[in-house]
């Protein structure tokens, strides 16, 4: 089982099917907020969506192609973070997260991207780190910011939120950027 800490109150650990009741329900605390900018919210609606959810996450970690945790704050699951692609050939890891509505303001998810960001580099050997998000949303964006990312680039039209597109601003950092910082 993977579990990777981060501080005193928070880890990150694999998501197991006895999550899915709490996953859905962090999910339907959160629905309206969440929904703003994450287009899959919609789509899960019962305890079950959440259990087939886990069950993907942990197949794409048994086939080494992403690692979807549970950000556990004093021993809480409050969100779901990790690399949703690992790109073996090209050495890239892509981080993706969402957190509860009750939980931000909190620090939690720049220590999250923080530690998933250390993680790519020392255990996986990655050379790059992306994190995208939708251009509007400043709070999600204010992550890769904060921790010294490089604003690389606009992919327009890159996402449909229910009904309208939204651009997508990439951030990315090098192996060899972030062992100076």
């Amino acid at each position: 089982m993977f579990t990777y800490n981060l501080n005193d109150e928070l880890e990150l650990r694999l998501l197991d099917i006895q999550d899915a009741e709490r996953i859905h329900e962090l999910t339907d605390q959160s629905r309206s907020y969440l929904r703003e900018w994450l287009p899959w919210v919609d789509y899960s609606k019962t305890v079950e969506d959440s259990t087939e959810f886990i069950k993907g996450t942990r197949l794409g970690f048994a086939n080494n192609k992403s690692l979807t945790t549970g950000i556990i704050y004093q021993n809480e699951i409050v969100g779901v973070a990790g690399f949703n692609v690992l790109d073996w050939a090209n050495k890239v890891a892509y981080i993706g997260y969402w957190l509860g509505e009750g939980y931000q303001g909190k620090g939690i998810m720049t220590t999250v991207a923080k530690g998933l960001t250390t993680y790519a580099f020392d255990y996986y050997k990655m050379n790059k780190v992306e994190i995208t998000a939708a251009e509007f949303n400043h709070r999600s964006r204010a992550i890769p910011e904060r921790l010294g990312f490089k604003e690389e680039g606009k992919l327009r039209q890159r996402e449909w939120i229910y009904d309208h597109f939204v651009d997508h601003i990439v951030y990315g950092v090098l192996a060899d950027e972030w062992k100076k910082s």
